[in-house]
């Protein structure tokens, strides 16, 4: 061979490796007929699916005839397996992630990976579809444009107890899921730190079972008290009133929560009443010291 043909061999510039694409497919959250045409396709297409639970997704694969292979990417595991994928990934693979129901990455595993893999500049393609939280407001009449979503709140009571605190003059719509086991522990905490507000509550959406009512938190745990909840909850949860002339129902509720949970002293609650509310600090003082009695 010529030292001409050689160096032009030498010159030419060899394939590059193409980066495979992050699909975030969202699945049915109960009712398999709502997964979208576009995402049955991608999880047809893809090299690898990665779930939260290989066994769980490995049934609405079978139910669509899809074969593509799995790997588990859950919450204990997800720093680690979020590592692996990026290498699969730049090595060309693309790559779908579910959750077990709905959208991943919103209170479900999925996040890490995400951030992770656009920080290597890897592509990130979105396949929206079911969520929990959009069929819930979308059913729940609140005429309000915004809300604050909080997802799962603290399993630990004291944690769980600031957080609402903090949120006890929020205007706009709480927004909480939550499991079945501490349904009412936290119902409990809602009623004593913001009062018998109104609550929008949704159960097992889109299955047989599902379940939906409005009504006041008290209501609410009146109903569930005979009963054994199944399933995940939404819970929309009406926000402060406007500011104005608080009754004294709703002081003597809010001293009652504070005594209750143990979180303010009689002088604390009363201070903290007399500050948000502009409200006689003698006629609170009164009512506290009734309660507290």
């Amino acid at each position: 061979m010529s030292r001409k043909k050689k160096k032009r061999e030498a010159g030419e510039k060899q394939p590059t490796k193409t980066t495979g694409t992050l699909f975030v497919v969202a699945t049915p959250i109960g009712n398999l007929e709502d997964i979208t045409l576009r995402a049955l396709r991608t999880l047809k297409e893809v090299d690898l699916i990665a779930a939260e639970d290989t066994r769980h997704t490995r049934k609405l694969l079978t139910h669509f005839g899809i074969a593509t292979p799995t790997i588990s990417y859950y919450k204990e595991k997800e720093c680690e397996r979020a590592t692996d994928i990026i290498t699969k990934l730049h090595d060309g693979h693309n790559i779908a992630l579910v959750s077990d129901a709905g959208t991943p990455g919103i209170s479900d595993p999925g996040s890490v990976l995400v951030e992770k893999a656009l920080a290597a500049k890897i592509k990130v393609e979105p396949i929206p579809g079911p969520s929990s939280l959009t069929a819930a407001l979308s059913v729940s009449g609140i005429q309000d444009d915004s809300f604050v979503f909080l997802g799962f709140a603290p399993s630990r009571k004291k944690q769980r107890q600031d957080l609402l605190h903090s949120l006890g003059q929020e205007k706009r719509a709480l927004v909480f899921f939550e499991a079945p086991h501490r349904l009412q522990s936290f119902l409990r905490d809602c009623l004593n730190l913001l009062g018998d507000r109104n609550i929008f509550w949704c159960r097992e959406l889109t299955k047989i079972h599902e379940e939906i009512a409005r009504k006041p938190l008290s209501r609410i745990l009146q109903d569930l008290q005979s009963r054994k909840i199944k399933g995940e909850s939404v819970l929309i949860i009406a926000g402060a009133e406007a500011d104005g002339e608080i009754p004294d129902k709703k002081i003597a509720e809010l001293l009652s929560g504070y005594k209750e949970t143990g979180i303010f002293s009689l002088k604390d609650a009363v201070l903290k009443i007399t500050r948000e509310h502009r409200v006689s600090r003698s006629a609170v003082y009164r009512q506290a010291l009734k309660i507290w009695e």
